[in-house]
């Protein structure tokens, strides 16, 4: 039975939504964005989340968990399974804290810098395409917006977690 027009959006409503959604469009260009870095990083066995949580640990010291997942903006059950096979692959250790016993550090090992120096000119090649291929907005302004929103999604968040407790 075919279903009336009354139990759907209006198309303009529906156009409106595809053509201005911050999410929609952040969510397709992360996955395009994805998709080509993985390709790129392919022949390092790395995936393009692989390579940014890699060089998100390459620090003077190893970050908790939990300080890592606010850094990369996620939940520490989805970093903690992105880090098992980084970790089955000898590229990151999970260390004891020596100041609190309940937390783990993060350390990325010499074969996991090793490898982010053998990929790294093919991350800046395909980044350096991209950067040139932008048009409308300048790189630098493009990735502080990012970064902006970013914060302001985080806080938004964390404001409506607040209200739910």
């Amino acid at each position: 039975m075919p279903e009336s027009t009354q139990s759907r959006l209006a198309p303009d409503v529906v156009r409106h939504v595809a053509e201005t959604c911050l999410c929609l469009h952040s969510q397709r260009a992360a996955r395009a964005l994805g998709r080509l870095f993985d390709a790129a990083l392919r022949p390092f066995g790395l995936t393009h989340g692989q390579f940014s949580l890699l060089m998100a640990l390459n620090r003077a010291e190893p970050p908790t968990i939990g300080q890592l997942a606010l850094f990369l903006a996620m939940d520490r059950t989805s970093l903690t399974a992105a880090l098992k096979p980084l970790e089955r692959k000898g590229l990151v250790r999970v260390l004891p804290c020596a100041t609190d016993k309940r937390s783990r550090l993060l350390a990325i090992t010499p074969e996991g810098v090793a490898l982010l120096q053998s990929a790294l000119p093919v991350w800046h090649a395909t980044h350096g395409r991209i950067d040139a291929d932008l048009e409308q907005a300048p790189p630098r302004d493009l990735r502080a917006a990012l970064r902006q929103l970013t914060q302001i999604a985080t806080q938004a968040g964390a404001r409506i977690a607040d209200r739910r407790t």
